[in-house]
């Protein structure tokens, strides 16, 4: 019988697996498909010469993120890659907004838009160097973050204060009217910001913008060394390493719950698994809790909130096998390695109304990514593994284009969008198309196929709105890991801090899970004094 069973084997289950094994537990954990990684997962589907990432690419987050450095995976053979420029968004006039490596080069280019500029992008820059480290500490912990908020309010007020707060408080384009004069430091922030599901005039999204493009300015946007796949296999190979318990094809279907305690889990096959101390559950919340747990085991008030939970945009992808690098007409677009396509921000505002509407978007922002640039090690020299990813509503009303896409996804609604996402790049990119040697599409659901916590391709396991962020993620309560099961944690991103890989949430529930041992043990002893 192990110490704990961890449900799912995505980077939140495996680290925290892997933090508890650290501190002696037996631990075991069982994922459903039959290969572990969840949303973190490398493959040579598209052409057999080409390695394609299957679903998450760059990772500005883990490159930050103290969970993941704490975790030395550099010891398993964990190997970092950088596009020469971190990310580009060119428009149809030929300018171009780079975020460069450099914070010297990104403000020279962003002084090409408009003169002070380039001083405005340095300017908020030092305010992230000073708040880094309090601030990347707080976000990777559980709510409330008492220590680390402790020292981020102190120097938050060095910073700039209430009035920075305010910054980050803005939606994404007034943050952008009110720092840049010129479009490409706008186009930067709220390029950004749409990596989640937030609007350029939603609440909030000034700070997701700052925080992505700031991370991208300090740390890169940088790939796994071979494909995200060599960032999955680290962790299971530290995890077997270290004595720990991997199974995969093992779908869970039951978590045993006795006397309101959880003691272990069923699955699809008819095994039992018991656990002595800790049931940790990479999943989404509405499947942990409907699905696994069942309705008896759990108070009104959480299902009652479950009604109201939010999912994130749904996500429509691409892969691509490229026989040359993309044709950019933007130079400035050429050695980076994420690209976004709109047509300023005013298009990312009606890509994002189409949606809020229920409506396929008629020309979708997009995401593209040139792998190949960030890593030679993808593809062929003189080729290109690339993808691109735009999103769609969870609920498809109508369709903005001429194709009628009903979100039925048969073969012709996915060939539709396949072409809507590679006309944007077209656009862009004259002579793209005749560079496709191979394209593999996926469409929502082949994404929620391959990968249950992607409900619809939605990434980020619960939209990252502020109404469903820190003691309101999933559902209102503490911002922490425990759920009203004992001994059953939320360990994955639709616990805080959300979406992303860096691995705060299977941490934070695996210390969630030693420390109530501890908690516990201390009052037993002081019982029995």
């Amino acid at each position: 019988m192990p110490d704990a069973v961890v449900i799912g084997a995505g980077p939140n289950g495996l680290v925290a697996a892997n933090l508890l094994v650290d501190a002696g537990w037996d631990v075991e954990v069982l994922e459903a498909q039959e290969e572990p990684g969840g949303a973190v997962r490398s493959d040579r589907g598209v052409h057999p010469d080409y390695v394609s990432d299957l679903f998450s690419a760059f990772y500005p987050l883990a490159a930050a993120s103290p969970v993941l450095a704490g975790l030395d995976l550099a010891a398993e053979g964990l190997r970092w890659s950088h596009a020469p420029r971190v990310l580009a968004h060119p428009l149809p006039d030929g300018r171009c907004a780079v975020l460069e490596r450099r914070v010297e080069d990104t403000c020279a280019g962003l002084g090409r838009f408009a003169a002070a500029d380039g001083a405005s992008w340095e300017a908020l820059y030092r305010s992230w160097k000073w708040l880094e480290p309090e601030l990347v500490q707080a976000l990777f912990t559980p709510f409330p973050p008492l220590r680390a908020g402790l020292r981020l309010a102190v120097k938050l007020r060095g910073a700039g204060g209430l009035r920075l707060a305010r910054s980050l408080a803005l939606p994404v384009r007034r943050l952008g009217e009110e720092e840049f004069a010129g479009e490409g430091g706008r186009l930067l922030l709220a390029g950004n910001a749409l990596h989640a599901d937030l609007s350029p005039e939603t609440a909030g999204s000034g700070g997701f913008g700052w925080l992505m493009s700031m991370l991208g300015q300090s740390h890169g946007f940088p790939v796994p060394v071979g494909g995200a796949g060599a960032l999955t296999a680290a962790l299971v190979s530290r995890l077997r390493r270290r004595g720990g318990v991997l199974r995969c094809g093992q779908r869970v279907t039951t978590v045993v719950v006795r006397g309101g305690t959880a003691v272990g889990v069923g699955t699809a096959g008819g095994e039992t698994v018991d656990a002595r101390r800790a049931v940790l559950a990479d999943t989404s919340a509405p499947a942990l809790y409907r699905d696994l747990v069942g309705e008896e085991h759990l108070p009104s008030s959480l299902l009652r909130d479950l009604e109201r939970f939010q999912w994130d945009f749904a996500t429509f992808k691409v892969d691509w096998a490229l026989t040359g690098p993309v044709p950019w007409t933007a130079p400035g677009a050429v050695g980076a390695g994420t690209v976004h396509l709109a047509d300023g921000v005013d298009g990312l505002t009606r890509f994002a109304a189409q949606i809020a509407r229920g409506h396929v978007p008629d020309e979708p922002f997009v995401l593209f990514g040139q792998m190949t640039t960030a890593d030679p090690s993808r593809s062929p020299a003189g080729t290109e593994s690339a993808w691109a990813y735009t999103h769609l509503p969870q609920h498809i009303t109508a369709d903005a284009g001429s194709e009628d896409i009903a979100g039925r996804w048969d073969v012709r609604e996915e060939e539709a969008m396949a072409v809507r996402v590679e006309n944007q790049v077209e656009r862009l990119a004259p002579g793209f198309r005749a560079l496709i040697a191979s394209r593999r599409v996926l469409a929502p659901p082949t994404l929620q196929a391959m990968n249950e916590n992607l409900h619809s391709g939605a990434i980020n396991n619960g939209t990252t709105a502020l109404h469903q962020q820190t003691v309101f993620r999933p559902t209102p309560g503490t911002g922490r890991p425990e759920t009203p099961v004992k001994n059953l944690y939320l360990a994955s991103a639709a616990a805080h801090p959300g979406g992303g890989v860096h691995g705060a949430p299977g941490a934070n529930a695996a210390r969630a899970a030693l420390g109530s041992r501890v908690l516990r043990a201390s009052l037993h002893h002081a019982r029995r004094r």
